[in-house]
């Protein structure tokens, strides 16, 4: 962490402490609390059980959505006469609110790991794809027409031109898709499955013991940014980019 990122945090910390003690009561604990919370649930086993149930989802689902969104996106992206039969299904995932479909997920697969994979893939990808068709389309035609003049094939173009150029935009394309991945995975819990981290937030929620429902939320966005700062430390050894 960068010193201004400490400055942050600390005015963060220190501004919730004071909130907390001032106007929180029962609902909202202090920021202390939270961190004692924390600690307490980092060494039991139920939160351990919990979060290898929901990044089962999450790994599961993310992975479907990378190894289908990627192609997917690249291909739309080099071949526009298959963009238009596919757009507007695309256009339908990024304006449904997944937690409309939910319920028709359960009535149709059930209420199982496949309905939750299935869940956490439909939030990671569509910016798998949009990405990837970006990153393709960004390859300069000049690029290409010079290449076909020196008689490169489609797939010289594919290797040493179009991938090559796409793989920023895909990368990106992954990261942003992990955050929506965890929001996925977190969703399908507490709104059709009431197991694992969700299932521990509800329970919390229904108790009334706010530090660990917010001991929970925080390991939660621990995770998420872990999980995005190892994609961007990937996407900068495979682009060659500085940090």
């Amino acid at each position: 962490m960068t010193r201004y990122q400490v400055l942050t945090f600390t005015i963060f910390a220190v501004s919730w402490e004071v909130y907390a003690r001032v106007r929180g009561g029962l609902l909202i604990p202090t920021f202390t609390e939270t961190v004692q919370a924390t600690v307490v649930l980092l060494g039991s086993a139920e939160l351990w059980h919990a979060l290898y149930a929901s990044n089962q989802a999450l790994v599961l689902g993310f992975a479907a959505a990378v190894g289908v969104g990627v192609p997917l996106g690249i291909v739309l992206g080099r071949f526009r006469t298959l963009e238009r039969f596919t757009d507007v299904y695309l256009n339908i995932l990024l304006v449904t609110p997944m937690a409309a479909i939910s319920p028709l997920l359960g009535m149709s697969v059930g209420y199982g790991l496949a309905a939750r994979v299935i869940l956490v893939a439909v939030f990671a990808i569509v910016m798998v794809v949009v990405n990837s068709r970006a990153g393709v389309r960004q390859a300069d035609p000049s690029l290409i027409e010079m290449a076909r003049s020196f008689g490169a094939g489609e797939r010289q173009i594919w290797t040493r031109i179009l991938l090559p150029g796409a793989l920023p935009a895909i990368m990106t394309g992954i990261r942003l898709g992990i955050g929506r991945a965890v929001t996925g995975m977190v969703l399908v819990e507490l709104l059709m499955v009431s197991t694992a981290l969700g299932g521990l937030m509800l329970e919390y929620r229904g108790l009334l013991k706010a530090p660990q429902l917010y001991a929970t939320i925080a390991i939660i966005l621990a995770e998420a940014l872990l999980l995005i700062s190892a994609a961007r430390w990937a996407e900068r050894k495979l682009t060659g980019r500085s940090a």
